[in-house]
């Protein structure tokens, strides 16, 4: 009697719509802004976007491959597996604020992203590419093609793009850390709603994939 229940249970189980319904990935490849630096995980917003997919759209989740200190070439270089490992359906890069940093050439930075977005793209997977700001340290020039990069690579592979990952918070000192490179943890909530304003959407047209 208990192996007929049990059985029953397990049938009704594998027939659920649940059962049918495959968990899509967003895979989000950064550096320390979305590491979660010098803060607990559950409070960055990699991990606060996981608990808004959960409430709005539980199909999908977040995977955060995002490391301190990384740059575009460490990204492109560590792209291949992470898509091969995942399969994601949709990829967040949020890369290029430490090449800026280091005055690493703005054409290498685009290369190195379009790279990314295009192995990104031939593994099936849609791209948010965001962008950063960095400090005037290298001139007027160099920060204009800088963030032209990002501009450039979003035009030639139709990917969305969110100019600025921490809008809203680059004219807050009091949202930094000592650093004031890394945002506090009270920022990262509002890094949420600057990627889910571009995500949102990408979310609602995959639906019918």
């Amino acid at each position: 009697m208990f192996r007929r229940l049990l059985a029953a249970l397990l049938l009704l189980t594998l027939l659920s719509p649940a059962a049918f319904a495959e968990q899509r990935l967003i895979l989000v490849v950064g550096d320390s802004l979305s590491a979660a630096y010098n803060m607990s995980t559950e409070n960055g917003w990699v991990h606060l976007l996981n608990d808004r997919l959960s409430d709005t759209t539980p199909d999908w989740r977040a995977h955060n491959a995002s490391t301190g200190g990384e740059t575009t070439r460490g990204g492109l270089s560590r792209l291949p597996r992470a898509l091969e490992e995942h399969e994601p359906a949709l990829v967040i890069i949020a890369l290029g604020g430490n090449d800026g940093l280091r005055g690493l050439p703005p054409a290498e930075i685009e290369r190195n992203l379009q790279a990314m977005v295009e192995a990104a793209q031939a593994a099936g997977a849609e791209v948010l590419l965001a962008g950063v700001r960095i400090p005037p340290n290298y001139g007027a020039t160099y920060l204009e093609r800088f963030e032209q990069a990002f501009a450039n690579v979003a035009d030639n592979t139709d990917s969305r793009l969110l100019p600025g990952i921490l809008t809203g918070i680059d004219e807050r000192p009091e949202l930094f850390m000592n650093d004031r490179i890394h945002p506090t943890e009270e920022a990262q909530p509002m890094i949420l709603e600057n990627v889910w304003g571009k995500l949102e959407p990408m979310l609602e047209n995959r639906k019918t994939f």
